[in-house]
């Protein structure tokens, strides 16, 4: 059975970046939905035993065009949700920059680790309507920044990356607070993106 990710905070810990009501709209409603929903899905296909990793990555063995499309969309909510609530922390408690071999790989590409956040952020900021922007390792260790529309990810596309940290840029995640002032979003989230969890996701 898959399983929202445990928060480590309460739901106002982020407060001012994130505020209360959007922490309990987003992973209490919105995640929580997805997840069900996933489940139920998995289920009719025959899939519980595996992954969500694997049932995205494999869509197109699922012959029915309705439960492959909800799959995807379902899936893909409740993995990229856990994806981006496991990497944040409170701005007392976050790992503020990276370390060692991640680090190194962001200022041999991008220059430095506020280079990396500028073309992450206007990658993010550039996606038209709700989806995601990602910063990604490829199998030689090289990064990649991309975005994905609506609830895709690398493995719902089959691009060859696995995550290293994700930008929610579906108005749920933002706009009780910041309106349409994604940009704005963007910049402050950074303060609770705990830079620990991208390490251990790049040296895995």
């Amino acid at each position: 059975m898959f399983e929202q990710v445990k928060l480590n905070f309460a739901s106002d810990a982020l407060e001012p970046v994130i505020d209360t009501a959007t922490v309990e709209t987003h992973y209490g409603k919105h995640h929580a939905a997805y997840t069900k929903a996933f489940n139920d899905l998995a289920e009719k296909a025959g899939l519980s035993g595996k992954s969500a990793e694997e049932i995205l990555g494999s869509l197109d063995s699922v012959q029915d065009d309705a439960l492959r499309t909800g799959l995807r969309n379902q899936g893909g909510g409740y993995l990229n949700h856990n994806i981006y609530f496991e990497q944040l922390k409170p701005v007392s408690e976050a790992k503020k920059a990276p370390e060692g071999a991640l680090l190194a790989q962001i200022e041999k590409q991008f220059g430095s680790v506020d280079g990396l956040k500028e073309e992450l952020n206007a990658l993010a900021a550039s996606q038209f309507g709700s989806g995601w922007g990602w910063l990604g390792k490829k199998a030689d260790g090289t990064l990649v920044t991309y975005k994905t529309a609506n609830q895709d990810n690398n493995y719902s596309l089959n691009m060859d990356v696995t995550p290293v940290l994700t930008l929610d840029v579906w108005e749920h995640a933002y706009y009780l607070k910041y309106r349409n002032l994604r940009a704005d979003y963007l910049k402050a989230l950074w303060d609770l993106i705990d830079w620990s969890v991208a390490e251990a996701r790049y040296n895995a």
